[in-house]
């Protein structure tokens, strides 16, 4: 079985994205107990509702684990079709580990220094990164 090369960013998104979960937890959990937030008492309610009870810096990390279930869903749709149907090798191998390290260096910013313009350029250079992937995906497609 030959694997495609296009499925080794998408291992390690998938692998960033359980290290940042692990970030997450690591950071979430003892400060909610040095904020003294009964865990085992709370019903319902979200991640979200932590904003303005915990240190903005440990949402941070929390608001990035969720970014990165929005845009690379579609990465991981794209890069899966495009192995599938052989085109996940060359520039568009190229172009998904591009898109990987956008987003880890866009996780790092935002975790860290969470400077907003820094994170939007990184978010806007993914964004148009994961375009061109879509549009390699259409024309192989329906162009073949």
């Amino acid at each position: 079985m030959t694997v495609s090369p296009i499925l080794q960013p998408l291992a390690v998104l998938a692998g960033w994205t359980m290290l940042m979960w692990l970030w997450m937890y690591a950071t979430r959990i003892p400060a909610m107990g040095a904020a003294k937030i009964d865990s085992k008492s709370l019903v319902g309610g979200t991640g979200k509702d932590l904003d303005g009870k915990l240190p903005e810096k440990i949402q941070w990390i929390a608001h990035n684990y969720n970014h990165l279930h929005e845009a690379p869903t579609v990465f991981y749709a794209v890069a899966l079709a495009l192995a599938l149907i052989g085109q996940g090798d060359g520039l568009n191998a190229k172009l998904a580990w591009a898109y990987v390290a956008l987003r880890v260096v866009h996780s790092l910013v935002q975790a860290t220094v969470n400077r907003v313009m820094i994170r939007f350029l990184l978010f806007a250079l993914s964004s148009l990164t994961l375009i061109a992937l879509t549009l390699h995906l259409l024309l192989a497609v329906f162009h073949g």
